[in-house]
């Protein structure tokens, strides 16, 4: 099987030494690391790696900042980025610049394989999570960034079926401050008054606020 060459960037120096161990563990030809965007440009110019994994976001330049330039002039390296960040904007800029995959730094180690093997067959990856987060319901998702970060934990609550008695409990807030927010919930929502409609949508539509 074939076994790309691959520059690994990120100023985290445990997360950057983490993913740079994982993949030694197996097999990979990692052939530079670095800790920040401008090192790892002039390595890429350099070195001409089959793929560079990025973080999104590094002193000097950013991982997109060295997306655009690598697309500007022609460098074929296929550039995966790595990020914390789950906003659509960088969703949307990752396939903009043609990068090849996006994943996010908490499922990095459980994707990091298939995503390498898709990108070295072509085909772009992007987190399951993210993806399926602005592809599928993206007009629920613009609903969800109307809520408040309160009335988010409420909404993952009910999804757990708990009662606005046992959330209020367990947030250690008053039950009409719950019924409160449940209100407005359904409001923003635009959901009707049938009984168990808010624990309906927030079932069906759980993956957009986990």
């Amino acid at each position: 099987m074939f076994k790309p060459d691959i520059l690994i960037a990120d100023d985290h120096p445990l997360l950057l030494k983490g993913l740079e161990e994982f993949l030694k563990e197996k097999k990979y030809n990692i052939i530079a690391t670095c800790n920040d965007g401008l090192s790892a440009y002039n390595t890429i110019i350099k070195e001409k790696p089959d793929i560079a994994i990025l973080d999104i976001e590094m002193p000097n330049l950013t991982g997109v900042e060295i997306a655009k330039k690598c697309k500007r002039h022609q460098i074929k390296t296929k550039v995966i980025l790595i990020t914390l960040h789950k906003e659509k904007k960088f969703f949307e800029v990752a396939v903009k610049y043609d990068i090849h995959g996006y994943l996010l730094k908490e499922f990095a180690l459980d994707e990091i394989e298939a995503c390498i093997a898709s990108v070295v067959k072509g085909e772009p990856y992007f987190s399951e999570k993210i993806y399926k987060r602005f592809t599928q319901g993206s007009g629920n998702h613009e609903i969800i960034e109307k809520l408040t970060p309160s009335e988010i934990k409420i909404l993952k609550l009910i999804s757990d079926e708990m009662t606005s008695a046992g959330i209020a409990e367990f947030l250690s807030i008053s039950a009409r401050t719950v019924e409160k927010h449940r209100a407005n919930i359904i409001r923003k929502l635009d959901l009707d008054q049938k009984p168990n409609a808010l624990l309906i949508w927030a079932q069906r539509n759980k993956e957009l606020f986990l």
